[in-house]
Formats: C-alpha cells, structure tokens, sequence
C-alpha cells in the first residue's frame, strides 16, 4: 500500500472519528445554569474543549487505523467472509 493511500485511509478514520467524539460531555446552557448571551442558539456549547476533542480523535483513529492495516496486512476478515449471499459466485457467472 502506497503512502499516499495510508494518509488517505487514515484522514478518513479520524474524520469519522471526529463525528463520534464530538458529542460526549458537551453541556448546554440549561444542564450548567450559565446565563445565555444575547443571540445565542439554545444548544450552543458552553464547555467545548477542542484540545480534548483532538486528542481523544487522533486516539480513536490511530486505534481504528491501526486494526483496519493489521487486518488489511493479515488478511483476518476477508471479502469472503462477509460475502452472505453469495454474490462473488452470481459475479463470477
């Protein structure tokens, strides 16, 4: 596998990654008891901590990464192994 392929791969787990880190231990306004600033939407954030968000990403994307090469490498799960209804045999006719 290519480098530039490795980057990409990886860029689109950490993305992915992203998406799911985003929502946990974000707090509103409401579950804090902070006062609201004129214009401010009523789910807006008041704890968002990037750095954290950054962090626990690249984690959960090295980690996903690191079990998607493994396998790519190993070969554990194959095109075959999913294959449930039959259709590389229907491909092949």
């Amino acid at each position: 596998m290519d480098w530039t392929s490795i980057l990409a791969i990886y860029v689109l787990f950490w993305v992915i990654s992203a998406f799911i880190i985003l929502p946990f231990g974000i707090r509103n306004h409401a579950e804090t008891g902070v006062d609201m600033v004129q214009g401010q939407a009523d789910g807006a954030p008041v704890n968002f901590r990037p750095g954290r968000v950054l962090l626990y990403t690249t984690l959960l994307a090295t980690l996903a990464f690191v079990l998607f090469y493994f396998n790519y490498t190993n070969q554990w799960i194959t095109v075959e192994d999913i294959d449930f209804f039959g259709s590389i045999e229907r491909l092949a006719d």
